[in-house]
């Protein structure tokens, strides 16, 4: 018998992530798009924290990962020439928050992925202050 949703077949709370994404960011302006990424960011980073905790390696590897990604996704968005020293500051806290998920990767601590989710967070906070209403 042939199976028609294969994609919808697998984690079903993976599923609902994915098409909320999905269409939270379809007509999205670029400054929603970026508190989306941070929002993101910080779910990837709490949950690579308690993967840690309840040594699930698998789910901890793919959490970083995102996380990894969207920081660098993150960092190709500045732009340097209208950010000028905002955009340098922030660029040296994405790569060093790149960094620190480096190292905890090897780790058994949650607390790097947790104090890297504070810091986003932080400045998601702050992000929203700024969002043109």
């Amino acid at each position: 018998m042939a199976r028609y949703a294969t994609a919808f077949a697998g984690d079903p709370a993976q599923t609902y992530r994915s098409v909320d994404l999905a269409a939270r960011t379809g007509g999205a302006d670029p400054h929603a798009l970026v508190a989306l990424l941070y929002e993101e960011a910080v779910r990837a980073l709490r949950s690579a924290a308690w993967a840690t905790i309840n040594q699930r390696y698998a789910m901890k590897s793919e959490r970083m990962t995102r996380a990894m990604a969207i920081l660098f996704a993150l960092e190709a968005g500045l732009d340097f020439d209208k950010g000028g020293d905002l955009s340098l500051t922030l660029s040296r806290l994405y790569a060093g928050l790149r960094q620190q998920i480096a190292d905890a990767s090897i780790g058994h601590d949650p607390h790097p992925f947790t104090a890297a989710a504070a810091s986003l967070a932080d400045i998601a906070e702050a992000w929203e202050t700024v969002r043109p209403r």
